[in-house]
């Protein structure tokens, strides 16, 4: 009968093998370098898509890496242009993934290292910023919101004029939990202009303080884990770019929907050097001083702090007394201090005039 330092050596060898097994199994066969795709099927970055490839495979490898252990996970790629960024996700042992290009050009090289991945990697010609990504993830891998995040990650180099926008997207689905995020705190691993980063995780007094910084910060921990040099990119960008992690938090600073944060948000950090009062002002029609002081009066703040000086809970207390306000005035939630726009809809100018009129009558 075997002794048990003998089982316990063999358990040992059996499990490194497997180890072993498992990683050889993620492993790509020999493939040509990014450079070579790039020239066998003559692409070029468009300048009208901001578009710019990231040739160094450590640095790809490296943005992935701060993804954290994604092995055994199902991983969106957002704009994986030629697939140099696919490539460390499938390495890493990502058990499914799937890229969502909207430039056609791609799909030949995409399709070339799909050949090579045994299934793993599936391909869709689209439009981020109109696709549905919550559909790609498996319903039985799903954890609670309270839970570790599930095993389902979004990655992506993002052209510089699609991250702003894609990123507003997806907090305003990690607030009602849907899309990716029906499935629990799916995590976020995504590249922006290094001066947007800085924005993101901008703290009180920082003089790169704005809308996105709260907005962010109140749904998400946002880390900015590294700077990539515009010089590794080709074309060469005039900036450098930041790789952001962002993890949803469990419970939002701000317990207020989406819109109400975001116009909140949007109205004081128009004058984000002036003191808060002016941004409060914008909330209401130019006569309804009563409004603003009302306002200032709930929310229990200083009205000449300036709009960058206020943290996320004090922002939050000015969006509670709005709200407050709007419940009691309805029609006041119509009410935007840039003409034009209703629920993100253009209006006509006889119908923006109109809601002006109301709001100013409440």
């Amino acid at each position: 009968m075997p002794s048990c330092t003998t089982i316990v050596r063999t358990a040992a060898i059996v499990t490194k093998r497997t180890i072993q097994e498992m990683k050889d199994s993620c492993r790509l066969p020999p493939l040509p370098t990014i450079k070579d795709i790039i020239r066998l099927y003559k692409l070029r970055a468009l300048r009208q898509l901001s578009q710019n490839f990231l040739l160094d495979l450590k640095l790809s490898d490296k943005i992935v890496k701060m993804a954290g252990n994604i092995s055994g996970f199902h991983v969106c790629e957002v704009g994986p242009g030629p697939g140099n960024i696919t490539r460390a996700i499938l390495e890493r042992g990502a058990d499914r993934v799937t890229v969502i290009e909207k430039d056609r050009r791609f799909l030949p090289s995409l399709e070339f290292l799909a050949s090579a991945t045994n299934g793993r990697l599936h391909i869709i010609i689209g439009d981020v910023l109109e696709y549905d990504i919550g559909h790609l993830f498996n319903r039985e891998l799903a954890k609670d919101w309270n839970d570790v995040p599930p095993p389902f990650h979004i990655i992506g180099n993002l052209p510089f004029n699609v991250s702003t926008p894609l990123i507003i997207k997806l907090l305003r689905q990690v607030s009602n939990r849907e899309g990716p995020f029906a499935y629990g705190r799916t995590k976020m691993t995504l590249t922006f202009q290094e001066e947007v980063a800085e924005r993101m995780i901008a703290p009180v007094f920082s003089d790169q303080r704005c809308r996105l910084s709260v907005m962010c910060q109140n749904l998400c921990k946002v880390e900015h884990k590294f700077t990539i040099p515009g010089q590794a990119f080709l074309p060469k960008p005039k900036v450098n770019v930041g790789v952001v992690l962002l993890t949803p938090l469990k419970q939002p600073l701000i317990n207020l929907p989406f819109e109400i944060v975001e116009k909140v948000a949007r109205c004081l950090f128009h004058s984000r050097q002036k003191y808060c009062k002016r941004g409060i002002q914008k909330l209401y029609p130019g006569n309804r001083v009563d409004l603003v002081e009302e306002t200032i009066r709930l929310a229990d703040i200083d009205p000449n702090v300036r709009t960058f000086h206020l943290s996320v809970e004090e922002v939050g207390q000015i969006a509670k007394a709005y709200d407050y306000i709007c419940q009691q005035n309805p029609k006041l939630k119509n009410y935007e201090f840039r003409m034009g726009k209703l629920n993100n809809d253009v209006l006509s100018e006889d119908k923006d005039a109109q809601i002006h009129n109301e709001c100013v009558n409440v």
